[in-house]
């Protein structure tokens, strides 16, 4: 099928799914105990559960892509290749911090260089890549409650897609709606109780390709900077927040731990279903907004993207009160 047609918009999406599905459920049958992740003090999950999700989901995806020839700067692509590569070795060996950080930072300034180097000089590139580093790590964060990451996977990429797609820009919706289908899939084995999880393997290079996508939109003038930020500003300000905290208390923070925003939240009894409905209307409501925001004038995007802000930082003054309200009385 030829890419750019109306009716690859939803043959590649519809794919996508099915290998993905497929492929996870058999990741799931295999139940293979050297990719176990086996419950630990920091770990919000009680029994153990397969970490290495994201193979069938990336194999759906891949696969979906080369069907349908999709055209994508070679920097991604190989992107994709190190960053499954070494997050796979490190579900299963457990890779050293240096190792990753190492690769991340190749693939980021790799990518941020071809594309933004000789319009936008060294200081968009350094930015870029800080940002794309940081995207997928905060996407692994984030990725530690049944449905989480892999529902705002759907809900993110999906409004990636929908934004392109009323642009015109059929190509891209489509590359875009088959990461949210594969998404879709995984979430029907990752939903509360989880019988899968992404591990690093998914978790890393989705991030990854939520700020390399994001900037690939801005530069085709599908939209602005601020757009791909908003969409998945659940996932940016829960991890940025909690990153600078326990900067602040002098903590390691590439440890493990069970202090993220959404973290607390399950702990606190509202539990992994209702902490991951909760995020999706969230994410959903943000989405709806930067869509509608695109096609006003600066001014009012400023607005939106204020508002949220400010939303944002009520609801974990709001968190941080509760908690410290609860534990004095404890």
């Amino acid at each position: 099928m030829v890419l750019g047609s109306p009716l690859s918009t939803v043959a590649a999406p519809l794919l996508s799914f099915f290998i993905s599905f497929v492929s996870i459920l058999w990741l799931i049958k295999k139940k293979a105990d050297w990719v176990l992740d086996h419950p630990n003090s920091r770990s919000l999950h009680s029994v153990p559960v397969s970490r290495i999700g994201g193979v069938g989901l990336f194999f759906g995806i891949i696969t979906t892509w080369l069907c349908f020839s999709v055209v994508m700067p070679v920097t991604i692509w190989v992107g994709i290749g190190l960053l499954v590569a070494i997050s796979f070795i490190d579900d299963v060996w457990h890779a050293p911090v240096w190792c990753r950080l190492l690769i991340q930072g190749i693939v980021a300034a790799g990518f941020a260089m071809e594309l933004l180097l000789d319009t936008y000089g060294w200081t968009m590139v350094l930015c870029s890549a800080v940002a794309v580093v940081w995207m997928a790590n905060l996407y692994n964060f984030m990725d530690g409650s049944d449905g989480l990451a892999s529902g705002m996977t759907v809900i993110g990429f999906g409004y990636y897609g929908l934004i392109a797609y009323l642009a015109g820009d059929n190509d891209f919706a489509v590359l875009n709606f088959s990461i949210a289908a594969a998404a879709g899939a995984f979430l029907l084995h990752n939903f509360y109780p989880a019988r899968i999880f992404l591990g690093d393997v998914g978790a890393v290079p989705l991030g990854f390709l939520a700020a390399a996508l994001g900037i690939l939109g801005w530069m085709d003038n599908l939209w602005s900077l601020w757009v791909p930020v908003l969409i998945f500003s659940p996932f940016i300000a829960d991890s940025t927040m909690t990153l600078i905290k326990r900067l602040l208390r002098g903590k390691k923070i590439w440890q493990a731990h069970r202090e993220h925003y959404y973290q607390r939240l399950v702990q606190s009894g509202f539990g992994h279903r209702n902490t991951a409905l909760s995020a999706y209307t969230l994410m959903l409501m943000v989405g709806a907004s930067a869509v509608w925001a695109c096609r006003q004038d600066p001014v009012v995007q400023s607005w939106i993207v204020m508002l949220w802000g400010g939303f944002y930082l009520l609801l974990m003054f709001i968190s941080d009160w509760n908690q410290k309200y609860y534990s004095n009385r404890g």
